[in-house]
């Protein structure tokens, strides 16, 4: 039998397994990263169960870039969204293979939710865990400026670059048909100013 000596770095490797355990950590529900699937609860032999597939399809899901998929077509994003029209800063047809004029019908032209596999709605209540009253961000992807400044301040400015970028969507406004959307931080959590977890859309008790 010998003595039990502990080690001489004990507290740093107990910081190591704290700092491992927040990484972890996140404000999304577990719930909103599993994808709808249209098959039975019971399955008959021979078939996939339910949670094989849900499982199947969330890590195929996951594999998936919007960003890569639309570069993989020939789109660049940051294209996507309307700019001032500046003539000075216009090519001549004879240098650019590509059209000269500048993009001017909105996004919201195109946009078509009849293959949708959720309402607006039903994703936004993803948010909700069983047993509790507040209501978490959904994980998504917003094609927002990289500068935050200036892009409240004039998101048409020429200086922006748009990108895809990971958000917590906090709710969902039915008139405008809109998103309010907020940018995770490095660790991929929804935060306000102090660091809190943001719930409920942004909506304090004090309104």
């Amino acid at each position: 039998v010998t003595k039990f000596k502990m080690p001489a770095n004990f507290r740093s490797l107990l910081d190591k397994q704290a700092s491992s355990e927040a990484l972890a950590e996140s404000d999304f529900p577990v719930q909103s990263f599993k994808p709808k699937v249209q098959l039975p609860f019971e399955w008959i032999p021979g078939q996939n169960p339910r949670k094989v597939e849900v499982e199947r399809r969330r890590r195929l899901y996951l594999t998936f870039d919007i960003a890569e998929l639309l570069a993989s077509k020939g789109i660049d994003s940051n294209q996507l969204m309307p700019r001032h029209y500046d003539p000075d800063s216009m090519p001549p047809i004879e240098e650019t293979k590509d059209s000269v004029f500048p993009i001017y019908l909105p996004l919201k032209v195109f946009d078509n939710d009849e293959f949708d596999c959720r309402t607006p709605e039903e994703w936004i209540s993803l948010g909700l865990e069983p047993g509790s009253s507040d209501r978490k961000p959904v994980p998504g992807k917003a094609l927002l400026p990289t500068d935050d400044v200036l892009g409240h301040e004039d998101p048409k400015s020429q200086e922006l670059i748009y990108k895809w970028i990971d958000v917590g969507v906090l709710d969902y406004d039915k008139e405008t048909d809109l998103y309010l959307v907020h940018k995770t931080d490095k660790k991929g959590l929804v935060r306000d100013e102090e660091g809190k977890p943001i719930l409920n859309g942004g909506i304090t008790p004090e309104g």
